[in-house]
């Protein structure tokens, strides 16, 4: 059984070069990859740009952070942190490109939020841990289920098969208090058909940020019946998360002398309300079937269920009665308008569907027929759960269910012309459907909408020597999404589109790797920020006709000698919007509102899209068993609204990592694998992200500016044992 032998443990050249070099010249990373996430990865040959993480390099990212955190070493990515550690709430940005225009799988079944099409990797604690491969495509990439790929696709697998029995315990700790505790055991192969693979994990934290705690807990099983021709798998993981709000940011006079300052709770009088928090748990469900018809037809199908529910909590002052549609309360001659309460926002939500391909491969052809369909529904429900004038406790103030349906389906063929030249093209087909039944803040309206899209994509590969060089075009629309919608009757969003050029070449040797990728995304009715947020800090966007984004993305790495290797990578870009206004909110000197006031733009950067970024791994190997590295990483200024105003930005900054690995083999144990991390050994005051409230008063122009710090110098040691 050829099939059940095959690892990722190990990938060459490209592996000893580390975690930020695409395939090796064998493509061993795209060729071992389990069916149902080769039929949307890149291999060798796919004309995209794309970075490879193998089973050995995820280990050495993984101290419990959250998966942006373990991608932060890879081209243009930039991240963020509520809580400042990388523990809770995260945030991810590749080419400047947000979560919600991130397409992620998980073994090739969609993780996106139906709905916001955020990735909350909240969720999924330590899942980590259980990850044999990643790969990012940047820009459009291949076809992928779920939401469009706007900017960038992460494929996610876990299905890998252990041959032999095994058992692992990690156990880390580090600063604020942080611990992560592991437990992983497999059965390896039983009778050469069955095998069994679980992990329980906790991590917890209590933040960089005042109260920022976290409580995340998860399992992962996943059992196996494998036969020659045909594999059946199921997966069922979960994760529950208890977070202490750190969404609000903190002011400008704050984060110079108090940045752990969170406001979060403060409404209620004297000490913060003590469960301002974020509690949800998703539970996932995936069963896989693949069948090897020959040696030139595969077959895969999966069905899957995510299943979500949870709230989060908020203690609010003097809030309105009738913003609630409670009427006032009299109290012999006095008239209550407003109270304190506490309220909860509640998520009660299924996602299923499914998704197949079948590829049929010869000498020179490969083709790959695939796609998916998924259903979400959803419930938002608004509770008050106490209230000291005007409400009965669990008062229902608004009840809005939702739904969508996604369907589509792709056709990919690559033709090999030569050894050296090969075609690849690829046209996707997307159906999709939302209906909402109203909002809080807008209840009667009504939202029913369709898209129909067609992606198509192509390229021309040529491989030969150690040399790859490519060129490619492909196409992406996208709908908008849930807060987009709730903007009113009369200004519904259009959809997205994106036309994505690419253009890039390497070279590898034994011990050197250099490459150089270009860009040119080119949108229309791309969907920005203007700066205005709402109560739990989401920012609200507009359709601006025309904008882009291009640069150039250089990667290198070296073999000095044994001991001795690094590798290195940098983005230089420009994104800029070519016209669009602004609109703020128009106060008189009494701060009484008058409406909306408009600001024309031309020619300025997107926000939080930094123009550089650049990182480094320099790796030392004085001994086999040990290793020293490190770890460097700059991000240029970002705006944090588009209108290019110096005083709504956010300063550049650069961070400097240092880590320690220390492996020992058969010391009581089958191995001991002993890892420590120093972040911002300089203790640099830096903000990835932030966020901007712009308004006009009595004629004159302001804005508020919110930031989230990140930690200072802070550090993570885990010991990893092996049975």
């Amino acid at each position: 059984m050829k099939r059940i032998l095959l690892t990722l443990s190990y990938l060459g050249v490209a592996g000893i070069l580390h975690a930020q070099q695409t395939t090796a010249v064998a493509d061993s990373f795209y060729q071992l990859s389990p069916i149902e996430v080769k039929a949307i990865r890149a291999g060798e040959k796919t004309p995209f740009t794309k970075t490879n993480l193998n089973k050995a390099a995820i280990q050495k990212l993984n101290q419990g952070q959250d998966i942006p955190f373990v991608l932060n070493r890879t081209p243009s990515v930039v991240v963020s942190s509520d809580a400042g550690t990388g523990i809770g709430y995260t945030g991810l940005r590749i080419r400047g490109t947000d979560a919600t225009r991130i397409n992620i799988t998980l073994n090739g079944i969609p993780y996106n939020d139906a709905e916001s099409q955020g990735t909350f990797f909240v969720n999924l604690p330590d899942f980590t841990s259980s990850v044999n491969s990643i790969q990012i495509q940047r820009g459009v990439g291949t076809s992928s289920n779920g939401t469009g790929a706007f900017g960038a696709t992460v494929s996610l697998s876990t299905n890998e098969v252990n041959e032999k029995p095994y058992a692992e315990l990690n156990n880390s700790y580090g600063s604020f208090n942080t611990w992560k505790n592991t437990v992983k055991v497999g059965s390896g192969l039983i009778n050469n058909a069955f095998t069994l693979d679980a992990r329980l994990s906790r991590i917890a934290s209590d933040g960089y940020i005042d109260r920022a705690s976290s409580d995340l807990q998860a399992f992962y099983l996943s059992g196996a019946y494998l036969r020659e021709r045909t594999t059946l798998r199921l997966n069922v993981f979960s994760g529950k998360e208890k977070t202490y709000q750190a969404w609000n940011g903190i002011s400008a006079s704050r984060l110079k002398n108090d940045r752990t300052y969170n406001p979060a709770g403060t409404d209620k009088p004297g000490e913060p309300y003590d469960n301002e928090t974020d509690n949800y748990n998703q539970t996932h469900y995936q069963l896989f079937l693949d069948h090897q018809v020959n040696s030139r037809w595969h077959l895969n199908t999966a069905f899957f269920l995510t299943r979500g529910k949870g709230y989060y909590e908020n203690y609010k002052g003097e809030q309105l009665l009738s913003e609630y549609r409670v009427p006032d309360v009299v109290l012999g001659d006095t008239t209550i308008t407003s109270t304190d309460l506490v309220r909860q926002k509640w998520l009660d939500n299924y996602f299923y569907g499914q998704i197949f391909s079948i590829r049929y491969k010869q000498e020179k052809h490969e083709i790959t027929l695939g796609g998916g369909w998924s259903r979400y529904t959803g419930d938002h429900i608004g509770k008050v759960i106490w209230a000291k004038y005007g409400f009965d406790n669990g008062y229902i103030y608004y009840n809005n269910p939702a739904n969508k349906t996604d369907i589509n389906g792709f056709a990919k063929w690559q033709y090999s012309f030569t050894n050296a030249w090969s075609l690849f093209t690829d046209i996707q087909y997307r159906y999709v459907q939302h209906q909402m039944k109203g909002f809080e803040d807008n209840p009667t309206l009504q939202v029913k909408r369709k898209f129909n899209f067609v992606n198509p994509k192509i390229g021309i590969n040529y491989l030969v020597n150690g040399w790859n060089a490519f060129v490619s075009y492909a196409a992406a629309n996208k709908e908008p999404n849930r807060d987009d919608f709730e903007a009113g009757v009369l200004s519904q969003p259009k959809h997205e589109q994106l036309h994505d050029f690419e253009a890039g070449v390497e070279k590898r040797t034994d011990k050197f790797y250099a490459a150089a990728n270009l860009y040119y995304m080119l949108y229309k009715n791309q969907l920005v920020l203007t700066g205005q947020i709402n109560d739990v800090g989401a920012a609200t966007r507009i359709n601006v006709p025309d904008s882009y984004r291009t640069g150039i993305e250089l990667q290198a790495g070296y073999i000095f000698s044994t001991w001795a290797n690094i590798n290195a990578n940098a983005t230089f870009s420009r994104n800029k919007i070519k016209a669009f206004t602004e609109y703020v909110e128009d106060y008189d000197a009494d701060w009484n509102k008058l409406g909306y006031f408009g600001i024309a733009h031309e020619n300025t950067s997107i926000a939080f899209s930094p123009a550089v970024i650049a990182g480094y791994d320099l790796n030392f190997l004085p001994a086999k068993n040990l290793e020293f590295s490190l770890l460097g990483k700059y991000v240029g200024k970002q705006y944090l609204d588009n209108t290019q105003n110096k005083t709504r930005s956010l300063n550049d900054f650069y961070t400097q990592d240092i880590r320690a690995i220390l492996t020992l083999k058969n010391k009581f144990f089958k191995q001991w694998y002993i890892i420590g991390q120093v972040n911002n050994v300089l203790n640099k005051k830096y903000e990835p992200n932030g966020w901007n409230y712009a308004y006009r008063l009595d004629g004159t122009v302001g804005a508020d500016n919110g930031y989230y710090p990140m930690a200072g110098t802070n550090f993570m040691i885990g010991v990893n044992i092996s049975l």
